[in-house]
């Protein structure tokens, strides 16, 4: 294998490449508003960390220029109620800062339900963290889905 001059791959790369699942690394900083050529804003899908009432810990998918719908993923998850964790407990919940949170990392760690925004099936490719702020991967999210063993559902306000 040649040395690319590229920063060390994340776990969450290291994971899909033991998998076989094809995906592209994105240097992405949504907060700023950078993105490169030919992203757009709603591509890109930030992962929520949320705790049931009934299921304990959830995680929910949506686009960054959405809001998730509390009642909506609380009806879908069998809960009657989710409230977001507080950030001060996500790295210990996840094992994930703010903004790292990324289905495939928490997934190898945790058995959490995940549910996906049914606009990510729609996309056929969807932009998520790759564990690391600032780093991301770009996925079908189908394959991301089927291996995460997530709920394509409709979860957005």
């Amino acid at each position: 294998m040649s040395k690319k001059k590229r920063k060390k791959k994340t776990l969450v790369e290291q994971i899909l490449d033991k998998a076989g699942i094809p995906y592209d690394s994105l240097t992405v900083n949504a907060l700023t508003g950078e993105l490169p050529q030919g992203i757009e804003s709603s591509d890109i899908f930030k992962t929520l960390a949320l705790f049931g009432d009934k299921s304990g810990p959830i995680i929910g998918i949506v686009p960054i220029t959405e809001h998730l719908s509390e009642k909506k993923l609380a009806k879908v998850s069998a809960n009657k109620k989710v409230t977001m964790i507080p950030q001060k407990n996500l790295q210990k919940t996840t094992g994930y800062v703010h903004g790292a949170n990324n289905p495939v990392g928490i997934r190898q760690k945790h058995r959490f339900p995940i549910f996906i925004d049914n606009t990510a099936a729609e996309k056929r490719t969807v932009i998520v963290s790759a564990g690391e702020i600032g780093r991301s991967v770009r996925i079908d999210s189908q394959d991301l889905a089927s291996f995460v063993q997530a709920e394509f559902a409709d979860i957005i306000e």
